[in-house]
């Protein structure tokens, strides 16, 4: 298992681009994951120390959203409790079933996302308002944490896209509180991989303090450029995320 300094070399340049990435609309995954691949490791080492690292970077995100105001407050609480929640089992559950067969749900959910992202205005004329907000944030926190916990990628950007949809957010204003979720989910799925000695801490930790960098730089350009570069990012990563799914699936 390949482990010497010259991995570090492309890591923890793409551990900062993720950062930056993902703190603006989500997606980071798609560059660690791939990178770690290329070290050849086991799967669940690939997911467990991309997880350790990607911690790190949640939490760099949501105290800068945060501090900015960024987020809205009564959301916090519920989500990050089901993101925990349901990222917990999502972990629990790849520990023991393989992450092949999520690939192509994956491939849908973030054609359903760029579709939301492309038509908001249209879509949201349909939005149902729910006479219970905080319900309707836990229930799509725990459905989106437990496919964080149990893969990954997109997970940011599809917290997003449900927010705008659900909740009317501005795109700025769903990145913020996409954060609380990831945080909460990437802090269950830490501590799951973690107990079960699946992380590799000599790469996630030049990994996770690079992608701290990159997600407060990332956060403050997404507060401070507004809608237009978050919409624009999330679509983009969006774009690569399918090509590369339909590559692999072609594979």
């Amino acid at each position: 298992m390949l482990l010497g300094g010259a991995p570090l070399l492309w890591l923890v340049p793409a551990a900062f681009f993720a950062g930056l990435v993902d703190s603006i609309g989500g997606g980071g995954g798609l560059v660690t994951v791939p990178a770690l691949l290329a070290l050849g490791l086991p799967p669940h080492a690939v997911l467990a120390t991309n997880k350790g690292q990607a911690c790190f970077g949640a939490v760099a995100s949501l105290l800068t959203y945060v501090r900015r105001g960024g987020v809205d407050r009564e959301r916090l609480l519920p989500g990050f409790v089901a993101g925990f929640v349901g990222s917990l089992a999502g972990a629990l559950l790849v520990l023991r079933v393989p992450a092949g067969p999520l690939r192509p749900l994956v491939l849908v959910l973030l054609l359903m996302a760029a579709l939301v992202m492309l038509f908001r205005q249209q879509l949201l004329r349909f939005t149902p308002r729910s006479e219970r907000p905080l319900l309707l944030v836990f229930g799509i926190s725990l459905a989106i944490g437990a496919y964080d916990g149990f893969f990954g990628p997109g997970t940011g950007t599809l917290l997003i896209a449900a927010f705008i949809h659900f909740f009317g957010d501005s795109p700025t204003r769903a990145s913020g509180n996409a954060k609380i979720v990831n945080f909460g989910s990437n802090l269950a799925a830490l501590l799951v991989f973690q107990s079960s000695a699946a992380i590799l801490w000599k790469i996630a930790l030049p990994m996770g303090l690079a992608n701290v960098c990159g997600a407060a730089l990332g956060a403050r350009l997404a507060l401070r450029h507004g809608d237009r570069v978050v919409r624009v990012v999330v679509l983009a990563v969006i774009a690569v995320v399918m090509l590369k799914l339909v590559f692999e699936l072609r594979g």
